[in-house]
C-alpha cells in the first residue's frame, strides 16, 4: 500500500510539472536578433536614418543654393547686350574685346555684331534691334528723334583726324571746281557731312552738285569704275576710290578738328534696366586700349583682320584717327565753348543740319549725352 501511495504521488507530481511548463520559453538566440534588426546597420547609420527626406520643410527647400546665387550675381540669365559696330578705325578695336575675351573679364554678356553698311547699323539701332552702337556724333543727332529706346552717349573712342576723305578726279582741283559733277556718298550721314561742311566755307551748298546715294562701299566701286567724279568715304573704302588712275584727296576730315567724334551709343533703355553692364562696356574699351599698347603686333594683327586690309594698308590709316584716352572724354562731356567740348559741338551741329535741311528740327539736346560712366571709370583708375 505504501508503495502504491508512492506512484500515486509520483504520477500526480509529473503532471502538475507538465502542466505548468507546457509554454517552452523562446530561445535565447531570438531576443538577441531581435535586438540586432532594431539596431542601426552600416547601410543605415542613425545619423543618416535621422537626416531630414525630401519630404523636408518647404523653407528648407526654397533656399537658394550657393550655385544659384552665383549665377544670379554674374548676370547670366540676362541676355546678351547686342552691340552693332562697323567699318571704322576707331571701332575695329571692339573685335580685339571680342577676341581677346576683354569683355568676359569685365563681367558683361556681349553679342559684337558686324555692319557692313554704317547707315544699317544706326537703322537697327533706331528700331530697337541693338542696345548700342558705334556712330558719330552728328548722325547721333539726326537719328536721335526716332529712336524708340533712345540713344545716348557714353563714350568717344576718337576723332576723325584725316581718315574721312572726299576723293576726286584728276580735273578737280578746289570746291568750286565740283559744281555740276557727280559724288557719290551714303546721303545723310558722315561724310556728306563732311562735304557740306566744306561746300558751306566755299559759300556753296549741295544743291550745287550731283549727289549719288550708295552705301560706302558701292560709291567707292562706282568712282573706282569711272561711274562719277567724286566719292566720301572712310577706311577701308577709299583705298578702293584711290585704285582709279589720276585720282587724288581733295579734302579730309583734318580741315575741322573736332567736327567728326566717333563714338559709344547705348539707348537709355540700356541705361536704366542695367547700368552696371553700360559701366562694364566702357571699362572694357579702356582695357582694349591697353591690350594695344602693351601688344601692338597682335593688336594690329586683329584689326587688319577686322578691316579686311593688310597690315602695310592698314599702316594708312593709323595717322588719320586720334584715339580718345580717359582725359580727352572728361574734356570731351565738360561744359565749353569750343568743338572740343560735345555739349557746345552738338549745339553747332545741329544748327547746321536744321539749317542746311539735314533734319526738320533738332532733338532734345540734354538727353544725349551722360558722362557718369567716363567719370566713374577715371575714379576708379585713380586708386
Amino acid at each position: 500500500m505504501k508503495l502504491v501511495r508512492v506512484l500515486v504521488l509520483l504520477i500526480a507530481a509529473a503532471l502538475i510539472f507538465t502542466a505548468c511548463g507546457g509554454s517552452q520559453p523562446a530561445p535565447a538566440e531570438e531576443p538577441a536578433a531581435q535586438e540586432e534588426a532594431a539596431a542601426p546597420t552600416e547601410e543605415a547609420p542613425a545619423e543618416e536614418a535621422a537626416a531630414p527626406t525630401e519630404e523636408a520643410p518647404a523653407e528648407e527647400a526654397a533656399a537658394p543654393t550657393e550655385e544659384a546665387v552665383a549665377e544670379a550675381d554674374s548676370g547670366e540669365a540676362l541676355p546678351p547686350i547686342k552691340l552693332g559696330y562697323s567699318s571704322w578705325p576707331g571701332w575695329w578695336p571692339w573685335y580685339i574685346a571680342e577676341k581677346e575675351g576683354l569683355f568676359e573679364a569685365n563681367g558683361v554678356n556681349v553679342d559684337l555684331i558686324w555692319f557692313d553698311g554704317y547707315l544699317e547699323s544706326m537703322e537697327a539701332f533706331v528700331a530697337g534691334q541693338l542696345d548700342g552702337n558705334t556712330q558719330t556724333l552728328n548722325d547721333t543727332i539726326s537719328f536721335a528723334a526716332d529712336a524708340v529706346n533712345g540713344e545716348v552717349v557714353v563714350l568717344v573712342n576718337d576723332n576723325s583726324a584725316g581718315n574721312d576723305k572726299i576723293i576726286v578726279t584728276e580735273d578737280i582741283q578746289t570746291i568750286q571746281d565740283l559744281v555740276g559733277k557727280k559724288v557719290a556718298l551714303e546721303e545723310g550721314v558722315v561724310d556728306d557731312f563732311l562735304l557740306t561742311l566744306a561746300l558751306e566755307d566755299a559759300e556753296l551748298s549741295r544743291d550745287d552738285i550731283d549727289i549719288v546715294n550708295l552705301e560706302t562701299g558701292a560709291a567707292a566701286a562706282a568712282f573706282a569704275t569711272g561711274s562719277v567724279d567724286g566719292v566720301g568715304a572712310f577706311p577701308p573704302f577709299w583705298l578702293t576710290a584711290l585704285e582709279r588712275e589720276g585720282s587724288h584727296e581733295l579734302l579730309s576730315s583734318e580741315a575741322f578738328p573736332g567736327a567728326i567724334p566717333d563714338l559709344l551709343v547705348v539707348s537709355q533703355t540700356l541705361i536704366d534696366e542695367r547700368p552696371d553692364d553700360v559701366q562694364a562696356l566702357v571699362n572694357t574699351w579702356f582695357d582694349v586700349m591697353a591690350f594695344i599698347a602693351e601688344n601692338p603686333e597682335r593688336a594690329d594683327e586683329l584689326l587688319a583682320e577686322r578691316a579686311g586690309v593688310s597690315l602695310e594698308e592698314f599702316e594708312l590709316f593709323r595717322e588719320g584717327t586720334r584715339m580718345f584716352t580717359i582725359d580727352d572724354n572728361l574734356e570731351a562731356f565738360s561744359e565749353g565753348d569750343s568743338m572740343v567740348n560735345m555739349p557746345f559741338a552738338a549745339v553747332e551741329m545741329t544748327d547746321f543740319m536744321v539749317s542746311v535741311g539735314f533734319i526738320p528740327e533738332g532733338p532734345d539736346l540734354s538727353i544725349i549725352f551722360d558722362d557718369q560712366f567716363v567719370k566713374a571709370y577715371a575714379e576708379s583708375a585713380q586708386e
